[in-house]
């Protein structure tokens, strides 16, 4: 087993699932969360490794939070990453949607990276490296999805000022934005899957970034769809 623990939010399905994977096959420990149990115990059932820990958690929610960092901490392991990738997508007009959306995705998308890295706080260390799962909706808005839109470029906000706060104590932030993605969001649309980023490929990314010499920071990792935005 590599040293440190690996953090990942949302692990169970698409970009944080390929994560999970990417870490476990390269012998990290891995601590992952999710919404639904059952799909935790399949992923683990598939991974078939004792480095895989799971925590069901509900991370629009602050005190689920909370149990998944006391969860973390419980393994007593050093923190070499921690990547906030659970996310919630809402298509919609802004000015006909109902009210609490923005704020559900919010809750999910910003506050969930907010308090946990509050929560985890006293391991981030030298050599710790924090990845914030963001969108290429993070640097452009959309028509048809402004409140998704407008909590991704929070994101980004977040990821810019983490870094710079974290700079004196040897942490790195690299913020990805991938384009469109094949995962459940994408349910139901009618294209083939050439015109989406595989998750894998953000896995990799990730991973590779993760290598580099402790002189090196990708600040901002962009991944587009090789046919273009869809």
């Amino acid at each position: 087993m590599k040293e440190g623990l690996v953090v990942v939010t949302g692990g169970s399905r698409g970009i944080g699932k390929a994560i999970v994977e990417k870490y476990i096959k390269e012998g990290y420990a891995v601590a992952a969360c999710g919404r639904s149990a059952a799909s935790l115990e399949k992923l683990k059932a598939d991974l078939n490794s004792p480095l895989f820990h799971l925590f069901a958690a509900d991370v629009s929610q602050k005190e689920e939070v909370k149990a998944f960092a006391g969860f973390v901490k419980s393994l007593n392991l050093p923190l070499a990453a921690l990547v906030h990738n659970a996310g919630v997508f809402v298509q919609g007009k802004m000015m006909e949607e109902d009210e609490d959306t923005l704020s559900g995705q919010l809750n999910t998308n910003l506050l969930s990276a907010y308090y946990l890295s509050k929560f985890l706080n006293d391991k981030l260390q030298k050599g710790t490296h924090i990845f914030t799962i963001c969108s290429i909706a993070s640097i452009a808005g959309y028509a048809e999805s402004g409140s998704y839109a407008t909590s991704k470029f929070a994101m980004l906000g977040f990821s810019k000022s983490l870094r710079q706060e974290l700079i004196p104590r040897g942490v790195k932030v690299t913020a990805v934005l991938p384009g469109a993605t094949e995962t459940d969001s994408w349910n139901g649309v009618d294209l083939p899957s050439e015109r989406f980023i595989r998750p894998e490929d953000v896995a990799e990314m990730v991973f590779a970034t993760y290598k580099l010499s402790p002189s090196a920071l990708v600040e901002e990792l962009l991944i587009r769809p090789t046919l273009g935005d869809i």
